[in-house]
This record gives structure tokens, sequence and C-alpha cells, in this order.
């Protein structure tokens, strides 16, 4: 199924806009109608991928970037950041990308192996690929609320 929009931004590799990427976040989130707390976990898990990406891409190079894209879809939100600054051809991305895998060494996926397993544990999918650059792909799934607005309120009717 293809996204109904896609979402791409392109951010010099420095730490100071990790908090331009959350805002961006957090505004697409909203809008997608994912709960509060969905929605710090998804600022939290991308912060992590985007702090993995500006302090280990490029240790000693100047202008690095880091792309991140955003993939809306009726039922999730797949957001993906590469370190490499290229711009996303989703399909290419999907077909060379695989699940990570906890016995990975945290080495292939540079420093910052902790992140990784905080960005697992709030995302309900994550992907690696790392042949040139490192791509995370996270998932998040939008949940309807299970109760119906008539099914919670109290009535009042004797």
């Amino acid at each position: 199924m293809e996204p109904f929009d896609f979402i791409e931004m392109r951010v010099p590799a420095k730490a100071e806009y990790v908090g331009v990427v959350r805002l961006s976040t957090s505004g697409i989130a909203n809008r997608m109608g994912f709960s509060y707390e969905e929605i710090e976990d998804l600022k939290v898990a991308i912060s992590e991928a985007m702090s993995n990406a500006t302090e280990h891409a490029y240790e000693n190079e100047e202008g690095g970037e880091v792309t991140v894209g955003f993939a809306l879809y009726p039922d999730r939100l797949e957001v993906m950041v590469a370190d490499r600054g290229e711009s996303f051809d989703l399909k290419k991305v999907k077909e060379g990308i695989g699940p990570y895998e906890n016995d990975q060494s945290i080495d292939d996926l540079r420093e910052g192996g902790f992140g990784l397993f905080l960005i697992e544990a709030l995302m309900d999918k994550v992907e690696i690929k790392n042949d040139y650059g490192v791509i995370v792909l996270m998932t998040k799934y939008l949940h309807e609320n299970e109760v119906d607005i008539n099914d919670d309120q109290i009535s009042t009717t004797q």
C-alpha cells in the first residue's frame, strides 16, 4: 500500500536540529490522531535515531546532513532517519531493509547501541539498513480508540 502523504526533511547533522525534527514529528503525529503518550514515544525514538546519526555518522567531516522521511498511512506512521543525506526512494529502502535483531553486534550499527534498544521499546517495528550509512525505519501503528464516545459516558437518565 502506498503512503497517502510523504514528507521529507533534510537537516544539518548537528545536535541543535534534533528539536526541529521533534517539533515536526509532533505536528505530523498529532494531525494523524496519535495520543499524547504515543507522540512522546515517537519524539524520543526519533531523537535517539537523530542523535545516533549526528554523533557518529560524520565524526571528522563538516557539512553532513541527516534526512528524515515521514510516510503517512491510514493505519501507521513510518519514520526513516538516514545519515547520508540522500532523498528516500521508498521502494528501494523497503527492498533492502531488515528487522533489527537484538543479537546484532552493536558495533555494526555504530556506537550508541542503547539508543537502538530504546527505539525498539518505544516503536512497534524497527528495521535497519546499514550498507552505506545507516537508515533506521521506525513504525508506529495508529490504534483507534477502543471505546466509542457514547459508550464512555455515564447515563443521566433514570
